[in-house]
Parts: structure tokens; sequence; C-alpha cells
């Protein structure tokens, strides 16, 4: 009896994985890797929101592939989209692969950007596609570099805008030489709303081919729980319109999306307002407060364009690992870069969506534990 060689991944977790969970068992750390916006005090929908999920609506069954004709709408609405080019998925996980099996038979490969999110390396895997990347290249600042010109088998390109983690907002010309070179792009827009330091990510108004903007409630909204997320199917008519014929073919075998969810869309997007405006507040405050917390010392912050995450860059005279590993031993949790694929040995990442008072005892501390060790 066998399994597939694409399950065959992250069965074992990583040495500073383990460290890290033996540390939470131990007891209170500075955590500044807090991701999940449900655990850090931020605002959450009313209970008369919430009660949109119990409404007896939700138990009649009206299969859509597209999602229900209500719940697009709405999320249309708050995207500025025409609901006939919306299609809900469950996730922007799921999004993902949807679109692989549309724009990719298995053995193809797909463009993304290094660094990145790890995920994507398991989700290309697990539909058989490939992953080449092409590298934010660093010089003082991150900046895509789009290869002139890609093999026959490569048949997409991914542009996550903010990038997780560097913040990266694509600017005119990274828009041109990926129109350059006319493929299907994805276009990864989960962190938009929320700019720092950049100009703001807005793909609706670039012209492309063929483009597939995604979003969803988890980053919008803070509610990965409820497992909503979107594709905006954008381009020249008759592309697109191929595209969504597949898709609904796609999308019909799976019938993902919950109907409590979609029965509550409006409501929750509409609840969403709070939570994105204090989320911006508190990334504008823990960027500040790392700057302050940076300058003048050998930690280097690069220009965060918008998101969640910055990225430090400290003396190379150990590997990142190793950096990390005895900020733990200090009680402080950061992230080390090779998660991300940045260069070895350089980078930390930490989570600007941090509880501000954790983050500014956390930066202190991780600033006075690198200055006194270089």
């Amino acid at each position: 009896m066998r399994f597939s060689t694409r399950s065959g991944v992250g069965a074992e977790r990583s040495p500073f994985a383990r460290a890290v969970q033996s540390a939470r068992a131990a007891g209170a750390l500075l955590d500044l890797t807090p991701t999940n916006p449900t655990r850090v005090d931020l605002p959450t929908p009313t209970d008369a929101t919430l009660a949109m999920l119990s409404s007896p609506t939700v138990l009649d069954h009206s299969p859509a592939p597209f999602g229900l004709g209500p719940a697009r709408e709405a999320v249309a609405a708050a995207i500025g989209a025409d609901p006939d080019r919306v299609l809900l998925t469950a996730s922007t996980s799921e999004s993902y692969g949807l679109l692989f099996r549309l724009i990719c038979d298995p053995g193809d490969v797909v463009l993304a950007p290094e660094p990145g999110y790890p995920l994507f390396d398991h989700l290309a895997r697990f539909d058989g596609v490939g992953l080449e990347r092409y590298p934010l290249l660093f010089d003082g600042a991150w900046s895509p570099s789009i290869p002139d010109a890609v093999e026959d088998n490569v048949r997409g390109l991914l542009v996550v805008s903010p990038n997780n983690p560097t913040g990266t907002v694509f600017r005119d010309p990274d828009w041109a030489a990926v129109r350059r070179l006319g493929l299907p792009v994805i276009v990864d827009e989960v962190f938009a709303p929320y700019p720092l330091e950049g100009p703001s990510s807005d793909a609706a108004n670039v012209s492309l081919p063929l483009r597939f903007v995604l979003g969803g409630l988890s980053k919008s909204c803070g509610l990965p729980q409820l497992k909503l997320g979107w594709i905006r199917v954008e381009g020249d008519d008759a592309l697109v319109r191929e595209a969504l014929d597949r898709l609904a073919i796609l999308a019909d075998a799976y019938l993902s999306v919950g109907t409590p969810v979609q029965v509550a869309a409006r409501a929750l997007l509409e609840a969403g307002a709070p939570f994105r405006e204090a989320t911006r507040v508190r990334l504008s405050a823990n960027l500040a407060t790392l700057r302050a917390a940076t300058e003048g010392t050998v930690i280097d912050v690069p220009t965060v364009d918008g998101g969640w995450y910055a990225c430090l860059r400290v003396p190379a005279t150990q590997t990142d690992e190793v950096w990390a590993l005895a900020l733990l031993e200090r009680g402080i949790v950061v992230q080390p870069g090779y998660l991300f694929d940045l260069a070895p040995g350089e980078w930390l990442v930490v989570s600007l969506l941090t509880p501000e008072a954790t983050f500014t005892e956390g930066m202190t501390a991780l600033v006075r534990h690198v200055e006194a060790s270089t």
C-alpha cells in the first residue's frame, strides 16, 4: 500500500518549530509573530451581525457554482466589481487550487515571487503544478525582477501585492514587465486594505489580457474562520468568458462555500469596517515603534509598502535560525527569514499585527540583544 508523493510533505516539524512549541508550553513569551486576527484584540462583528449566520434561510440548499447571487452582489459591491465576474470560494487557498487547475495541466509551471509565502509550494504541489521563482531583488529596497521570456510550460504568473512578507507593492514598471509576458496573472491582494509606506495596490486599474484578483474575509474583515474568499476575473471579454465557463465546471464539482456565510455576507462585509480601521491604526503604530527602536542600530528595516509584516535585516554574523533561537531563549518569538526564502542569515520577520504593548516590549528586547551580540 502506498500514498501519493504529493502528500508527503510537512509531516516533520522543523527544529525551530519544535523549539517554539516547547517554549510556548514552558511559559509566557513576547510573541512578535501573531497573524490570527481573531486573537489579537481587534474589533469583531456585533451579535446582530452574527445572528445572520443562523437565519432560517441557511436551511435552504440552493447550489450555485459561483455562489449565491446576493452574496456575490455583496462582494462585488464591496470590491467595485461586476457580480457576473465574481466567483466565491471557501478560502484564498481554494482560489489558488481552482486557478491552478484552470490554467495548468499536470507538470506545467507557474511563476511565483521569492521571497514569498511558503504555502504556495504546497498548494502547487497538491495540484501537480511546478513553481519557478522570480526574485524580489533587494538593493536597499525590494524590486520585482520579472523575466523577459519564459519556457512554453510556464502557464501563469503569481503576483502578491502587497507581498508577504516584504510588503512590496507592484508599481507601473513591474506591471509593464508582467504585461509583456502575456500570461494569465493571479493577483493576491488580500493585504491591499492595509497600505503603509508605499502606494495602494489596485490591480483593477491594470490592463492585462487575463487576471484573477483574490481576496477574502480572512484579511479584509478579520474572519478567517468563516471561510469566504473570492476571485474577481478581469481582462479581455473573450478570455474572461471562457475562463468563467471553465471555472463554473470546476467550482460545480465542489460547491464548497457554506450557505450561512453567504447569507450573512453583506452584513459581515459591512461590519468589517471597524476591524480594518483598528488594524490600520495598529499596523502604523507598530511600524513607527519598529523604526524608532531600530534607528541608529545595526538593524535595517526596508520600506514596508503595506500588509501585516516587516522584515528586519540583521548582521550576517550567524544564521537567521541561530538569531531566532537566541531570541527565543530570551522569551522573544520571531520568524527566521529562511521560512519565506529570504536570503539566509540576514533576515528576521515580525508581525505588525501584534498587540502594541507586546510589540514595543518585544522590539526593545530584540534590539538590545542584537546590538549586544554584534
